[in-house]
């Protein structure tokens, strides 16, 4: 019997910003078949969307709160339910606001967060090198002149980077639950911050490798970049920092607005 079918399925997060190792660090801990780090998950969408329901002409017209109730506690273990994984590391924003309120009310034991921190200037300038280099991003889709408004509508209110900024900010009121890894600290020491994430979810450590990494392949299913833009989840092989040349090329009120942003 291996450990973790000793024990039911348990549930973690992970929260970061894009273009700060989510990819890189749900490689390393795949490698480990009693453990799944998930693409982008939809889960939290789910709740979402069922919490706000209630809002609803139609169920305050007849507000069965018991039966919907008991589909939003259920959303996770229902989900993951014929995954063979008995370890799940949801990645997705769980604690912004909204998303906290609704776990609180409708995840019924605690939970821990693995938190992913990189500079935001560093973010926006993986951006920035990405969508250069990839004409069919999805930034390039929208009618942006230059790169402070191509910028400035990745940090739209609504989109992923200041969702995650919002979770990563609000996690400090909730100290005890969350460990913190700077996205340079796991590139340059990786074994040392994977150890940390064992110890920080009470299992015994997994002999990882850190070469010839593989991409993302999770039950049979990868990445479809088609959607957002090529390379987007690619990673390399080899883990290793590179300079960014487009950390020098960020426009001047963008980097005025965000540069103060630092972990």
């Amino acid at each position: 019997m291996t450990w973790a079918q000793k024990k039911s399925k348990q549930l973690f997060f992970l929260v970061a910003m894009p273009r700060s190792g989510n990819t890189l660090f749900a490689s390393i801990m795949n490698q480990n078949p009693e453990i799944v780090c998930t693409a982008n998950s939809i889960t939290l969408e789910i709740m979402k969307d069922l919490f706000l329901l209630k809002k609803t002409d139609v169920f305050q017209n007849y507000p069965d709160h018991k039966s919907l109730d008991n589909i939003l506690d259920s959303v996770f273990d229902n989900y993951y339910k014929d995954w063979p994984q008995q370890i799940i590391i949801d990645r997705g924003p769980v604690m912004t606001t909204g998303n906290f309120e609704v776990m609180q009310k409708h995840f019924k034991r605690p939970f821990k967060c693995i938190i992913l921190l990189r500079d935001l200037i560093d973010v926006l300038a993986s951006y920035m090198k990405w969508y250069t280099e990839n004409p069919n991003s999805f930034v390039n889709r929208y009618y942006c002149k230059n790169d402070e408004e191509k910028l400035s509508m990745v940090m739209n209110k609504d989109g992923a980077v200041a969702k995650d900024l919002e979770a990563i900010k609000n996690s400090y009121n909730y100290p005890g639950m969350c460990l913190y890894i700077k996205y340079d600290d796991l590139v340059a020491q990786p074994e040392k911050e994977i150890r940390r994430v064992y110890e920080f979810i009470n299992m015994p450590y997994f002999n990882h490798t850190f070469k010839d990494l593989k991409q993302i392949n999770i039950n049979g299913m990868g990445y479809d970049d088609t959607i957002v833009g090529k390379n987007m989840h690619t990673i390399r092989a080899e883990i290793k920092k590179e300079y960014n040349p487009y950390i020098n090329k960020i426009p001047e009120r963008i980097r005025q607005k965000y540069e103060h942003i630092k972990f």
